[in-house]
Parts: C-alpha cells; structure tokens; sequence
C-alpha cells in the first residue's frame, strides 16, 4: 500500500507539473490575464498584441517597445494566438487608449469591437486572404486603421509607421533623443527584416533564404514574452549571416546523411513502366531525408537517361509509401500520386502503394 501511495503521489506530481507547463504556454492564460488585470489598476494606455508564432508580429511588437519606452510611455505586450485567443471582453479594462495588432486582424469583427471600447485601434497585416476578408472603408469607424499592404510585410510596416512616429514626437517636443534603433542594429535589422519580407509574401527570392529560414526556424519557440522576457533582447541580437551559416551547415549535414544512402539505387518502372522509368531507393528509418534523397535522385535518374524523378520508399506505420520527387520544372510527379489515391504538387508528391504492385515495379531489377 505504501509503495502504491508513493508511485501515485510520484505521478500526480510529475502530472501536476505537466499541467503548470501546458497551462503557461497557452495564450489565454492565468499570466495574460493578470497582466491585463494589473494594466486596468495602472491605467496603462497602451497595449500591443502580436502574432504568435509570427516573427513579424514579434518584429513589430519590437519596434512598438522602443518607441515607448523612448518616450516613457506605458505599454503592455502580449502574444495573440489563434490557439486559444485572448478574447474581446478580456481586453474591456479601463485605460487601454490605443490597441495596436501587430501581423493580424484578429477573428471577424475582432479589429471592430475592439474599436467600440477604444480611444484607438491600429492593425498591421499583409495577407491576400485578410485584404479580402476586409470591409469597405466607409465602414469603418474614424479610430480604427489597418496597415495592409500585401506588397511589404507586417514587421517593415510596423517599422516604417513607428520610426516615423518617433520622428514626428521628438521634432514636436523638440528632445534631443537617439533615433529608434541605433546605426548598427538598424543597418543589421534591415536585411533580417527583408528576409523575413521574402518568406513572409512568397517570393523565396533573396540567396540563402532557405538557410536563413531553417536558422530562424528553432527562435520560433522563443518568441512568448509571457514565457520569455528577454525575447525583445533577443530579437535585436539576430544575424541574418548567422542564421544563413547554421542554415547552411544544417542542410549540409541533411545532404550528407542522403549521400550516403544513395550508392543503394535502383530502377524503378513506374506504374509497370507505364509512367516510365526512373532511379529508387528503400529509406526505411531515413524518411525525414526523403526530400534530399529524391531531388538527388531525380538529376542522378535523368543523367542515366531515365525520367528526372526520385522515388523515395520505406514503411509507414504498417504501410508503404513512396515519395517522389522532380528538380525538372517540366515533369509532374504527381500524374503517377494521383493515378495511385494520392497526391501532392508537380515537383513533390507521395501515395501509398501495395507491396505486391510495389514488388512488379521492380522486378526486372
């Protein structure tokens, strides 16, 4: 019985302690909420809201940090998640003059309740889809503005609106105050804001953005100011030549693990050879590589005279999957997918296939 009670009290503890974890990192939580509630009782006037897990939300919730605190204005920050969301009368306290919404609009009619109970209500976002949700405006109230440009991101126009803002201030009050990022932050900042642009409206244009993407990718879990208040700290110390570099040696070492897999090839004929032929391989317990492996496949299949795709297999679940994938802009993989009950794009695709079809694909091997 006593060791019964120990196992249990052992459990209950670490359960109790999992619960606290999870319960922090929801975004309508106890700590959001006292916040709010300790705003009220101060009559903070400002409050921003940022999108979470958007850098650019984190990025303009920044800039909106520097200007107020330039200023010794009050301003309480909090991350907004669609996840569990603050909710509007969360947010009906005594005070609050100005909301900013940095990288969202909010759920429908969010932006416009808010501006009933508001001094002023500012929102910054560059999605299509939000530009189509939006009302005429001749609808909107007088105190409430978005910032919706589908041509700049969020975080450069949170920038532009607040370094301008800063400008006007200190020339009206006449102060002899430092600009809002300083010359190195601010000519570092810049091409990690146009990165985060490039990402942000789909151009995958700029050299290394898929390095610096994969380099940025591990700071997303940072980006709670509730969990982590040095996130803003942090925000100013990134470079977008370090993250390129650990972007570049992360794919590097992905390539290499590939490479090594790839002297097992074989002739695949997809379809019984009815979609042709083209270079395979078994990856099973190296699926994550699948990506990597197929494109290497694909220019290795069409340098043998095959069809430029890679056809990656191994088990799934008690399943077989084959990817394939194409770097040839003109081959669709996924005429095959679609003929097998899957799917995909031109370039990426996958189905699931039967191990006695699978085994007449390459039987000739």
């Amino acid at each position: 019985m006593a060791l019964f009670l120990s196992l249990f009290s052992r459990r209950w503890a670490i359960s109790s302690s999992l619960l606290i974890r999870l319960r922090s990192r929801t975004f309508r939580s106890k700590a959001a909420l006292d916040a709010l509630s300790k705003a009220s009782e101060e009559n903070i006037p400002n409050l921003v809201l940022y999108n979470y897990p958007s850098f650019s939300g984190a990025f303009g919730a920044l800039f909106a940090r520097l200007y107020h605190l330039h200023f010794n204005l009050p301003c309480l920050i909090l991350p907004f998640s669609s996840v569990e969301p603050l909710r509007v009368e969360d947010l009906h306290i005594e005070g609050i003059q100005t909301c900013y919404l940095m990288d969202f609009v909010g759920p429908k009619e969010f932006a416009m309740e808010l501006s009933r109970f508001m001094g002023r209500v500012i929102a910054f976002d560059h999605r299509n889809s939000t530009l189509a949700k939006m009302s005429p405006a001749e609808d909107c109230p007088t105190n409430l503005t978005f910032y919706i440009d589908v041509e700049k991101s969020s975080s450069t126009a949170a920038y532009d609106y607040f370094a301008n803002k800063y400008e006007e201030r200190k020339s009206a009050e006449q102060r002899e105050v430092p600009s809002l990022l300083n010359r190195e932050d601010r000519e570092c900042l810049a091409m990690v804001l146009k990165y985060i642009e490039d990402g942000d409206l789909r151009r995958w244009s700029l050299l290394d953005i898929k390095a610096f993407n994969i380099g940025l990718s591990e700071l997303r879990s940072k980006l709670n100011c509730l969990t982590n208040p040095y996130v803003f700290d942090q925000l100013l110390e990134i470079s977008s030549m370090d993250l390129i570099a650990k972007g570049n040696s992360y794919i590097s070492a992905r390539q290499n693990a590939a490479n090594k897999l790839l002297d097992k090839a074989f002739k695949v004929r997809l379809g019984k050879g009815f979609y042709g032929e083209c270079l395979g391989i078994r990856a099973d317990g190296n699926s994550d590589l699948s990506d990597e492996i197929g494109k290497e496949l694909s220019v290795r299949s069409a340098a043998a005279g095959l069809r430029p795709i890679g056809a990656v297999v191994y088990m799934q679940r008690t399943n077989l999957k084959m990817s394939l994938r194409s770097m040839d802009t003109t081959t669709d993989t996924s005429e095959v997918a679609k003929a097998y009950g899957g799917g995909g794009s031109r370039s990426s695709s996958s189905f699931i296939i039967r191990m006695d079809e699978y085994n007449q694909w390459i039987s000739v091997n």
